[in-house]
């Protein structure tokens, strides 16, 4: 090789030194940029869905920690243990199906479902996952002779729904197709 004047450029056929990488822009790190399967909407309203109702259930859980810290006679007094009861189920319950919401979005990419059962399935557990908890919670404001109120009659058509839910995503696991 022929040495070059300092200051000139390499012809194109003979290699120069490696170029440097720009430097980092100086700041915080930016976000990931989301996967394909992060941009599914029906697994991210399941995310934050599930994600929410942990929140909400979990803050009421802590109201309910609460009212036995306080002492509240609304909440422990022997006369009142159908609302305890009432409200423990549908804190628990809640709290429950929120993990069941992630779960699914998790599992979507993995179970073989069309698009409609899939839509059904999610439509089917996110209102399971309000009106279940909420049969509790309501049945348990106003009760009468130790029967929770009107609103239980929303906990047998809700845990109905949920079986079939479970069962269409069971059926995508275990369909041979």
């Amino acid at each position: 090789m022929a040495k070059r004047p300092p200051g000139t450029k390499p012809p194109p056929s003979e290699p120069g030194p490696p170029a440097a990488e720009p430097p980092e822009p100086a700041g915080p790190p930016r976000a990931r940029e989301p996967r394909a399967q992060d941009d599914d909407p029906l697994v991210r309203r399941h995310l934050a869905f599930g994600w929410w109702s942990l929140t909400v259930f979990t803050a009421l859980g802590l109201l309910l920690e609460a009212g036995h810290g306080l002492k509240l006679g609304w909440y422990l007094d022997v006369s009142n243990a159908t609302r305890r009861l009432s409200f423990t189920l549908g804190h628990a319950h809640g709290t429950l199906l929120g993990v069941v919401n992630l779960a699914f979005a998790f599992s979507l990419r993995h179970a073989r479902l069309s698009a409609t059962a899939a839509a059904r399935a999610s439509f089917a557990l996110r209102a399971v996952t309000v009106l279940l908890p909420l049969g509790f919670l309501l049945g348990g404001v106003a009760f009468y002779a130790g029967d929770p109120g009107f609103a239980i009659v929303l906990v047998p058509p809700s845990g109905a729904l949920l079986v079939v839910a479970l069962a269409v995503v069971a059926h995508g696991f275990s369909s041979r197709r």
